[in-house]
């Protein structure tokens, strides 16, 4: 009878499963796991509104150029600049600069003759009180009249 019980005793399974220090072995590795995930997360929500910011004063300074570009006469050497509406301008509060030079004069400089023009602009915002700018620049040509060789348009 001994014999038996003994037998029996041996052909029943031990319990199984995880011991206490191996679940707080893998509790800590899922924990580093997870705050590494939320980091680099919270990162690139960081990054995507930054690059909407950027996007929304390429935005903006695209049309600024626009508008610039298509007036017939802009004062040369002189920056002109204004601010910029949230309402209208996507959101963004701030300024703009631009400033126009002559960039390319022919061999003689007469009324009639065509000059190629410099136009930069710069848009500046705030954000997360800290002053952000995006620039732009674009050439036009112009007819030059006896008003601007009056002037004293020279080549620079």
């Amino acid at each position: 009878m001994k014999h038996f019980a003994a037998s029996r005793r041996s052909t029943i399974p031990s319990q199984a499963g995880f011991t206490l220090l191996e679940m707080l072995v893998a509790t800590t590795i899922m924990a580093v796991a997870v705050v590494g995930l939320l980091s680099a997360l919270s990162a690139s929500l960081r990054n995507a509104a930054r690059l909407t910011n950027q996007d929304r004063a390429a935005l903006v300074a695209r049309r600024k150029m626009e508008e610039l570009l298509v007036q017939a006469r802009l004062p040369r050497y002189q920056v002109l600049e204004g601010p910029l509406t949230p309402l209208k301008d996507a959101g963004l509060q701030g300024g703009w600069r631009a400033r126009m030079t002559p960039f390319e004069f022919p061999p003689n400089i007469e009324p009639g003759n065509s000059i190629l023009e410099r136009v930069e602009c710069e848009i500046w915002w705030m954000e997360a009180d800290r002053r952000r700018s995006f620039q732009l620049e674009a050439y036009r040509t112009t007819v030059l009249t006896p008003q601007d060789i009056l002037q004293g348009l020279t080549p620079p």
